[in-house]
């Protein structure tokens, strides 16, 4: 018996040993690059459309000749070329626009390989970054010098990225956002800490502090105050306790996700913002919020908003997702190929059985629906006020796909009220004005940067063909369909690869931020 037991034993523990050493070996694998395309002197791209989002003209056939990652000359005539090392590309048939923007993603320490491919196969070119970390690295997300490198990798044609065109804080958001061991300011418990906060992400060369929901209302006035002085200003979500009238009137520059002007137009507002359960009294007033929704008093604060430049990004893909989790459809997304089974199983599902329980249950389905749709006549109303509206999808929130989903939020901005043009805009223009670029990007003009994309249809006809791609430019780089398809490729791979999956598994684990935001 004794000798029998000894057995087992030691067999168990050859198992675990080969356990453990199999989760090391993935965990020290060192993962694939991939390398951008090659680099040209030039490219001519001749007989192109050019479309001026703008103005919505449309002019063509164009050639247009980019030089050192800029464009140099976009004209009806031949351009002469004398250099060899210029790569022609037949532009007949098709249109050019500038590299798209999304203005609300999350970036984590495996996007080189799960999202930066997919950004740039669909024509993404710059992302505005959400999150970010605190005075330490953090095992899963990253913060502004991660993102800083990538660009500079960018720029020397080194890596495979969109532009981080802007830089953002982690997430404030009171005591509860900040680990035990962090400094105290993060909490911005008293408004006095708001300078030692901006002192630090001044230092981490962040544009903007990330404001969430239960930040101390004295501290968000004090940070809104102090923020100027720092060159930072605030944007993210309302500030669940203090008005949006305020909010706008101190300078928060831009508002996140559908929800903003239900919080602020239905009979209780006042109440959700005093109430010591937020959370709660949301809940059970989701159903006011549409039936009782004050359009007047939207407008009013829409009105606000445009007066002051504060731009809203609807993200439509969240409040879509809570609409038809439980629907088979939608489950079935063709794009869950480019998610990693530790996010799909560890996250996306637990996400999607809740969502789908709550649908199931009486009138619930038709709430979610009602509150998706509620948004997007308050993305119609704004727009028509004169609010400025930018794309954004909310990556990695669950079935929102970097790249992908931005095609989605375009569609679903036209289906609010917008029109194929202001929905381009939005991803264009809009977002490099607002990020005070568009001196360099937004449109395709010369003298501009070499962030294009090639489509194979007109978008200002139909939305949905910006999905169809024949090429993109990136940094003057041209990623012809080959290209593309390699890009999608390569991100299918790694999410199914044993090794990445292990790395995503423990830095979700190993992440003190995770931990907290999980636990709230």
């Amino acid at each position: 018996m004794k000798k029998k037991l000894l057995k087992s034993l030691k067999i168990i523990l050859l198992l675990l040993s080969i356990l453990i050493l199999i989760v090391v070996i993935g965990l020290i694998w060192p993962l694939p690059n991939i390398a951008p395309p090659q680099k040209h002197d030039g490219l001519l791209i001749k007989a192109i459309s050019v479309i001026d989002v703008k103005t919505g003209t449309v002019l063509g056939p164009r050639n247009v000749l980019i030089k050192g990652g800029v464009i140099a000359a976009i004209d009806s005539s031949e351009i002469l070329v004398n250099d060899p090392n210029t790569l022609l590309i037949d532009g007949s048939g098709k249109y050019i626009i500038p590299g798209l923007w999304d203005m609300h993603t999350h970036s984590n320490q495996q996007s080189e390989w799960l999202h930066h491919p997919l950004y740039i196969a669909n024509g993404v070119t710059g992302v505005r970054d959400m999150s970010g970390q605190l005075n330490e690295k953090d095992s899963y997300w990253v913060g502004s010098r991660e993102r800083l490198i990538w660009n500079d990798e960018l720029n020397n044609n080194k890596r495979v990225t969109p532009r981080y065109v802007l830089q953002s804080s982690y997430q404030i958001d009171g005591a509860a956002s900040v680990p035990d061991g962090y400094p105290e300011y993060f909490k911005l418990l008293k408004p006095e800490d708001a300078d030692s906060l901006l002192r630090f992400y001044q230092k981490e060369k962040v544009d903007f502090i990330k404001v969430y929901q239960q930040i101390i209302p004295e501290s968000y006035r004090q940070l809104a105050l102090k923020a100027p002085e720092y060159d930072i200003y605030l944007a993210g979500h309302k500030p669940m306790f203090v008005p949006l009238k305020e909010a706008v009137m101190l300078g928060q520059k831009s508002f996140e996700h559908g929800r903003v002007f239900l919080f602020e137009a239905f009979p209780n507002s006042d109440s959700l913002r005093t109430a010591k359960d937020w959370k709660g009294y949301f809940s059970v007033s989701k159903k006011s919020m549409v039936k009782d929704f004050d359009s007047e008093v939207a407008i009013e604060l829409m009105e606000l908003m445009r007066d002051y430049n504060a731009h809203w990004v609807p993200t439509l893909q969240t409040l879509k997702f809570e609409a038809n989790a439980h629907r088979t459809s939608y489950q079935e997304n063709p794009n869950l190929k480019y998610v990693s089974m530790v996010r799909k199983e560890l996250w996306w599902d637990f996400d999607l059985k809740n969502n789908t329980r709550r649908n199931q249950a009486m009138g619930i389905a038709k709430l979610s629906t009602h509150f998706y749709e509620a948004s997007k006549a308050q993305v119609r109303l704004a727009n028509d006020v004169g609010v400025p509206i930018m794309a954004g999808t909310d990556v990695t929130d669950s079935y929102v796909f970097a790249g992908f989903s931005l095609h989605d939020e375009l569609e679903d901005l036209t289906k609010s009220g917008l029109s194929n043009l202001e929905a381009l805009q939005s991803a264009t223009i809009v977002p490099a004005r607002f990020a005070e670029k568009d001196g360099k990007y937004g449109s395709v003009e010369i003298g501009k940067a070499a962030d294009l994309v090639i489509l194979n249809d007109n978008p200002l006809k139909n939305i949905t063909n910006s999905r169809k791609i024949d090429g993109v430019i990136i940094n003057g780089l041209y990623y012809d369909s080959g290209k593309i398809n390699e890009l999608k490729q390569f991100t299918e791979s790694m999410a199914a690869s044993y090794h990445l999956n292990i790395k995503v598994f423990f830095g979700l684990l190993k992440s003190p931020l995770i931990r907290v935001q999980f636990k709230d």
